[in-house]
């Protein structure tokens, strides 16, 4: 009595897997052309997006490095009672404006300005340059952020750090620094995609 009910599953079950696999089929030639259409139509349509949101990426990280930087230089020139200096570097060890290379924090114990490593001076972090093409200034020629024992800056070395990138200047964004040695970021705060500081003076290049 059980035999004959396997075999008649058997009977049941073969019919049914044979119809089963005869329908599964490849796709067509035209469905996979379809498919590869829809499919660079939608890459091409979020290209676009995609490389906005990169640039945004690289310059957030940009102002985030330079909070960074100036957070450390401040507090050490705090710790230490000494001169604190944010410079690009010449080979001699002067200040230049050239803010779009590698920037400098150093020790400035004979305050005379200049990278003296003969002098036992020190070097105490390094940031390095910003993507070819970019654009990165500081104030209206400003060749240093000096920061005094105090935490304040000294003289005229306040100002506001632009970052520009290339063929985004909507996505501009900057770092206002005070005489106090205080600084912050700038924000959209008119919500017109463009980043302002707290006076309403929209981040530019120009």
């Amino acid at each position: 009595m059980l035999n004959v009910t396997s075999r008649k599953l058997e009977s049941i079950q073969h019919p049914f897997t044979n119809n089963f696999l005869k329908r599964q089929k490849g796709i067509t030639l035209l469905e996979l052309m379809a498919s590869v259409a829809i499919t660079s139509i939608l890459t091409v349509m979020a290209l676009p997006n995609m490389n906005d949101f990169v640039v945004q990426m690289r310059v957030n990280s940009e102002i985030s490095m330079l909070q960074r930087l100036l957070l450390v230089a401040r507090n050490s020139a705090i710790n230490s009672g000494e001169r604190v200096i944010i410079c690009p570097l010449t080979l001699s060890g002067r200040c230049t404006t050239d803010w779009h290379k590698e920037l400098s924090v150093f020790i400035d114990n004979n305050n005379n300005k200049t990278f003296d490593a003969a002098n036992n001076e020190r070097l105490l972090v390094t940031k390095s340059a910003i993507k070819i093409g970019d654009q990165l200034i500081y104030g209206k020629g400003r060749v240093m952020v000096a920061y005094q024992p105090s935490g304040h800056l000294t003289g005229l070395s306040n100002g506001t750090f632009r970052y520009c990138p290339l063929g985004h200047e909507e996505k501009s964004r900057g770092i206002v620094i005070a005489r106090s040695g205080r600084f912050y970021a700038s924000s959209d705060i008119d919500n017109d995609s463009r980043d302002e500081t707290r006076m309403n003076k929209e981040i530019t290049c120009n």
